[in-house]
């Protein structure tokens, strides 16, 4: 039996709803809203802003609600709002009394909240939704604490990097579009001065060159290696062009535009670190620039079979009872190792105690560490330094040890989470602080998101 009714469009009007009636009590957004502990949320952004200059602000609750939404559902900032504004229960979730048709705020407020909310908000933040989980673990074991503090609970680290959403770098790409750049600077110079002939930049020859390499299937090492000489010596020209044309201009009537100035920095960088790479004949310099309009992004060499090199910001994390916490954001590349005292103190300064083993691979048990670990009586998972004890150890430890190790690659799983499911392999955000933000926000939600998992219902 087939149902079908006329195509005719009804009106809005004659649309009926069901926002009459109450919210759904067992909503997910309904029972996060109540649960979430809003008010020490909030207290860390509403301190970078001005309680008597500006204009009026966004409520916390929504900005704070809306970051979690955006990347809870791995939205884009436009479709975050949209979503917002069609759905009663994110409404409801972000505090408002009643429905509201209209978009609660503009979408490219977005950037200016990500420039707000910093690394060490983010930090407070996860540390309120811990210390929440903590009181509800107190609520339910009802045993009496002993007087005597001793080390309890398991704490793994490990670090990753959060891949930036730029394109595959290579050098002879990075020099076209610096050739491409530095054409563009001299077009918008020339017409300010009272030159009759524009400067020769031979710019389609240099294009035709450029696809001429890089259209090919296979390229052997020495035609890559000439094309990059050939985009060399047109940058160089190009560049001496611009300064000829500059020095027409006095100081106070600077012809440029701060984006096209800060374009010419980068692009002088660049022609000076792959002309120092292609002199010497190496492949690496310090302070790498890999992207042009990102310039603070650095290859990082991981030594992973599908990806050796990553290129993004590189994150030392901790997990404990499910949640993450970022203890280290750099865009340099550096050893992991040196975190691990400042990781497990971070540990005692939110529980009040050490952790009782800490879960790592092997490169973070150094001896130094070892020592300070053993200082503290914690316990490490992996094989120990030295000869082997003369006691043999029972089946039962062996097991016990076994299953320790095997529990570290939760935190695996925790990377595997961001990066499948929230985005965190793609940070598209531009600018560095911004990207930061990005990636502490999807920590964020992935906190929340475990909070609701094991105390929501």
């Amino acid at each position: 039996m087939i149902h079908y009714n006329s195509s005719r469009q009804i009106t809005p009007d004659e649309f009926k709803t069901e926002f009459e009636l109450n919210l759904d009590h067992k909503n997910r957004w309904v029972i996060l809203g109540m649960r979430m502990p809003w008010d020490d949320l909030v207290h860390p952004y509403i301190k970078r802003m001005s309680i008597d200059k500006g204009a009026g602000a966004v409520n916390p609750r929504i900005v704070i609600g809306s970051l979690y939404i955006k990347h809870r559902l791995n939205l884009s900032d436009e479709e975050t709002i949209q979503q917002i504004r069609e759905n009663p229960y994110m409404q409801y979730f972000l505090g408002l009394n009643s429905y509201h048709p209209e978009p609660l705020f503009d979408s490219s407020l977005f950037v200016e909240i990500r420039k707000r909310m910093g690394f060490e908000e983010y930090d407070k933040m996860d540390v309120v939704i811990r210390k929440k989980a903590m009181e509800e673990d107190e609520k339910k074991d009802k045993k009496k604490k002993s007087a005597v503090i001793k080390n309890r609970g398991e704490l793994k680290i490990d670090a990753t990097v959060a891949d930036q959403y730029i394109k595959f770098p290579t050098d002879l790409d990075l020099l076209s579009q610096c050739r491409v750049w530095t054409e563009t600077i001299i077009d918008e110079i020339f017409p300010q001065t009272l030159l009759e002939k524009k400067p020769r930049t031979y710019r389609q020859e240099a294009r035709q060159r450029y696809l001429k390499v890089v259209k090919k299937k296979k390229r052997t090492v020495k035609e890559v290696e000439k094309a990059k000489k050939q985009q060399l010596n047109y940058i160089k020209r190009n560049l001496k062009h611009i300064d000829e044309l500059l020095d027409m201009f006095e100081k106070d009537a600077f012809p440029l535009c701060h984006k096209s100035q800060r374009y010419m920095w980068v692009v002088r960088e660049v022609y000076r670190q792959q002309l120092e790479m292609y002199t010497n004949k190496v492949n690496r310099c310090d302070d790498r620039i890999v992207s042009l309009h990102q310039p603070h992004v650095r290859p990082i060499v991981r030594g992973k079979q599908k990806t050796p090199v990553e290129f993004g910001s590189k994150l030392s994390v901790g997990l404990d009872n499910g949640f993450t916490r970022v203890e280290r954001l750099s865009w340099d590349a550096f050893n992991e190792c040196a975190d691990l005292p400042s990781q497990v103190e971070a540990y005692k300064s939110i529980h009040g105690y050490y952790p009782e083993v800490v879960q790592a691979d092997k490169i973070y048990f150094t001896k130094v560490n070892r020592k300070w670990l053993e200082e503290r009586k914690i316990r490490i998972t992996g094989v120990p330094q030295g000869r082997h004890p003369k006691e043999k150890e029972s089946y039962y430890q062996k097991k016990k040890k076994k299953k320790e190790s095997n529990r570290r690659n939760q935190i695996e799983g925790k990377f595997g989470q961001g990066k499948n499911a929230y985005g965190l392999n793609k940070i598209k955000a531009r600018l560095k602080e911004t990207s930061e933000s990005w990636v502490c926000g999807i920590f964020f939600a992935m906190n929340v998101i475990h909070y609701y998992s094991k105390y929501g219902c």
